[in-house]
C-alpha cells in the first residue's frame, strides 16, 4: 500500500499518518522529519534546506526527491509506506512517477486556512525525537514534555504566524495543483479534515478499506 497525504500544512497529516502507520503497519515518511534531523546533524543536505525551511519556503526539488529516494529503499518500506509531505509541487510528482513510484491512494485533507492558522498556533514539536503534539487537539501528558522520549517540547519556527501564513501561500501556488494532478489519474479521495481527529481518521480508513 503506497500512499500520499495532500493537504496545508497544519491539516493534520502527521497525525493521520501515524494512524495509519499503526494500523497497516507501514511507515510514515515525513519529509519534514527527515530534514529536520539532517538540519540538526549539520549534513549537506541539511545546510542546503535550512534556509528555505526557516524561511516558511520549499526545499528545491533536487533535495527532497534525493532524500525520498534514499529512505524508499529501506527494508521497512518494502511492503509500503506513507508519503507525508511529498510531492509537494508536480515536478516532484513528476519525478516520482519517472521513478516508476506507482502510488496507489492519495488522500487530500481539506481544511481551511483559518482553521489552519488556529491550529498551529498550539502546535509543539519534541526537540529530540519529533514527535508532534498540540495543546488542544493532542496534548502530551505533561505539559512541554515528549511522552514517547521525555525530551521538550518547542513551537518550531515555521509554526511561528508570519511563516505559517508564507506557507500557505506557498502551499496554494505550488501544491494545490497537485490535486487536480491526482484526480485525473483517479487516484484522488477527498477527506474533510475540519472536523475532530477521530472522524477524519474514521474516513481515512473507510477510504483505504476500500482500496483493500
Amino acid at each position: 500500500m503506497k500512499l500520499i497525504l495532500l493537504g496545508a500544512p497544519g491539516a493534520g497529516k502527521g497525525t493521520q499518518a501515524e494512524f495509519i502507520e499503526k494500523k497497516y503497519d507501514i511507515p510514515s515518511l515525513s519529509t519534514g522529519n527527515i530534514l529536520r534531523e539532517a538540519v540538526k546533524n549539520g549534513t549537506p543536505v541539511g545546510l542546503k534546506a535550512k534556509a528555505y525551511m526557516d524561511a516558511g519556503g520549499l526545499v528545491p526539488d533536487d533535495v527532497i526527491i534525493g532524500v525520498i529516494k534514499e529512505r524508499m529503499q529501506a527494508p521497512d518500506a518494502q511492503k509500503g509506506f506513507i508519503l507525508d509531505g511529498v510531492p509537494r509541487t508536480l515536478a516532484q510528482a513528476e519525478a516520482l512517477e519517472s521513478m516508476g513510484v506507482d502510488i496507489d491512494l492519495v488522500l487530500d485533507i481539506e481544511v481551511s486556512d483559518e482553521n489552519i492558522i488556529e491550529r498551529l498556533s498550539g502546535r509543539r514539536v519534541c526537540e529530540k525525537c519529533g514527535a508532534s503534539y498540540h495543546t488542544v487537539f493532542k496534548p502530551s501528558q505533561k505539559p512541554e514534555v515528549c511522552d514517547r522520549c521525555g525530551g521538550r517540547l518547542i513551537i518550531r519556527k515555521d509554526d511561528e504566524p508570519e511563516t505559517i501564513k508564507a506557507r500557505l501561500a506557498a502551499y496554494h501556488e505550488q501544491t494545490e495543483p497537485l490535486i487536480d494532478f491526482y484526480k485525473q489519474r483517479g487516484k484522488l479521495v477527498e477527506i474533510e479534515g475540519s472536523y475532530s481527529v477521530e472522524k477524519t481518521t474514521e474516513r481515512i480508513f473507510q477510504a483505504l478499506e476500500a482500496l483493500r
